[in-house]
């Protein structure tokens, strides 16, 4: 609590790499001394009120429950709502989640950013903006090396599982 009398929560996401490495919260040791979580023991018995949570990794199931969420709170007090809820179901949503992890190697973890950024700018944002724009006709899926992560350009050039880097 502060001198005022309130409170306040700050939440943040980040890898590994940005809570464990040197380029992190290492850097500002007093506070990634009141970060710190370990994750030795076994996941069933994590402690979901710690300052640090460990996600589960995305499967194909999850990947398209994420973005079923994303496209109703992006439908949220829109005046389309009925027509985004309608040309974006839920089917379209797992065969556009299935086609970005295609791309990536068929690896779900790595896709999320990349199927997200897919579905609100060049799919949810054009049925909204375009009255005729129907997805399903009128989008192709483009994946490109500049909007694609090391890590995703990485997924998307192997052969094998063993090819990606984790």
């Amino acid at each position: 609590m502060s001198s005022d009398g309130y409170s306040a929560t700050v939440e943040l996401t980040g890898t590994p790499a940005f809570f464990d490495g040197p380029q992190g919260l290492q850097r500002l040791q007093p506070l990634a001394q009141r970060l710190h979580v370990g994750f030795g023991t076994d996941r069933r018995f994590d402690n979901p009120r710690a300052v640090q949570v460990r996600l589960m990794p995305f499967n194909q199931s999850s990947l398209v429950e994420v973005g079923k969420r994303v496209r109703d709170i992006y439908c949220l007090d829109r005046p389309s709502r009925d027509r985004l809820l309608r040309v974006v179901d839920d089917a379209y949503i797992a065969a556009l989640a299935l086609a970005v992890t295609g791309n990536l190697g068929g690896k779900v973890g790595v896709a999320p950013r990349l199927f997200l950024k897919k579905l609100v700018s060049d799919v949810l944002d054009r049925v909204d903006l375009h009255a005729d724009f129907d997805p399903r006709q009128h989008y192709a899926l483009t994946v490109t090396d500049a909007e694609m992560t090391v890590t995703e350009r990485a997924a998307a050039r192997a052969l094998t599982v063993d090819d990606i880097e984790l």
